[in-house]
């Protein structure tokens, strides 16, 4: 029996089938669209038993060709580009594509874990797991959103199969590298240190001091323990947050970031208040284009996670981000 792992080519796809492989499963259907040619790197390190473009992969699926052969779809293939407005092809491809292989899987029987978005959210302040606090504001998150209410629709009438949501918050980690200017700010710290010595970081602005819009950065390798857990709970179903539960400033993802890099050149770790003295750490004027668009705080409600029996304590920032950088510089 095969598991498909849509997006497979992507950030946390790759991430899970490097997860399956550890755990010594290699029958892995992989799901992608690589017109993006370079996405191919992130599965050099993965074992697979086949690789399908999404399009032919979705006809072959409901032409019968799969029947009685997967065990699983971990799905994660979507645009995640919150300024594609298309909002044709964001329907066609979150939304539309994620509903036939949820109504494949229930037709089947067989166990759909998917990419969710903390999108859903839009410009609320209160992040839990319920309509009253939903209300996207671009059409990725109504995308994402949409779908969420078929599955709640779908549960309260009787599902025939495990179905969970992940509403992901701001993951960061290895295999990254080819979403460009959507890759997450430890990425772009990263780079920008690497490149000129200093991180750019945006000013303050709606009431926020310079750096001190908070998000929930969440570290890949938890993101890929919890798909795991659910993998291994296929009574469980619903959606959930996936974020670290916690709030960080940006600040603390760019002092992270220099000081993992000064360990590695022997140099000793700066406070934030030194690292804006000397120039290493600057801050931008906040630009006009994100005002009104713009979130400047996100903290997953975990809760319902925890309740449904995920225990692993959640990496901070500090922690997740030095990883992070120990596996940048071996590339």
């Amino acid at each position: 029996m095969s598991i498909v792992v849509t997006g497979a080519a992507g950030f946390i796809g790759s991430n899970l089938v490097k997860a399956l492989n550890e755990r010594g499963f290699s029958d892995i259907i992989a799901v992608d669209d690589l017109t993006e040619g370079d996405k191919f790197r992130n599965l050099v390190d993965c074992n697979i038993s086949n690789y399908l473009d999404k399009s032919d992969f979705l006809a072959l699926l409901l032409e019968g060709e799969y029947e009685g052969e997967i065990s699983a779809i971990l799905h994660q293939g979507a645009c995640s580009d919150t300024m594609n407005h298309d909002g044709k092809f964001m329907m066609e491809n979150n939304y539309q594509y994620t509903l036939a292989l949820f109504d494949y899987c229930q037709s089947e029987d067989i166990p759909f874990l998917f990419a969710s978005s903390a999108a859903v959210y839009g410009g609320g302040t209160v992040f839990r797991e319920s309509r009253e606090f939903e209300g996207p504001l671009n059409v990725y998150g109504y995308s994402k959103f949409l779908f969420d209410q078929v599955l709640r629709q779908r549960m309260e009438e009787g599902l025939t199969a495990q179905a969970v949501g992940f509403r992901y918050f701001n993951v960061y980690g290895p295999h990254e590298q080819h979403k460009g200017r959507m890759a997450s700010v430890a990425f772009h710290n990263f780079n920008q240190y690497r490149a000129s010595g200093k991180v750019k970081l945006f000013g303050g602005w709606d009431g926020w001091a310079d750096g001190m819009q908070s998000r929930d950065f969440v570290s890949v390798e938890d993101v890929v323990k919890v798909n795991m857990h659910f993998l291994d709970h296929p009574e469980q179903s619903g959606i959930f947050n996936l974020g670290s539960g916690r709030a960080q400033p940006f600040n603390d993802v760019a002092v992270a970031t220099v000081n993992a890099c000064r360990r590695h050149e022997g140099k000793p770790a700066l406070s934030l208040a030194e690292l804006v003295e000397q120039g290493t750490l600057e801050y931008i004027d906040f630009p006009d284009a994100l005002k009104g668009k713009y979130q400047s705080f996100t903290q997953a409600d975990i809760t319902q996670l925890r309740e449904a029996g995920y225990s692993e304590p959640m990496l901070s920032v500090e922690e997740g981000v030095d990883r992070y950088v120990d596996f940048l510089m071996t590339r």
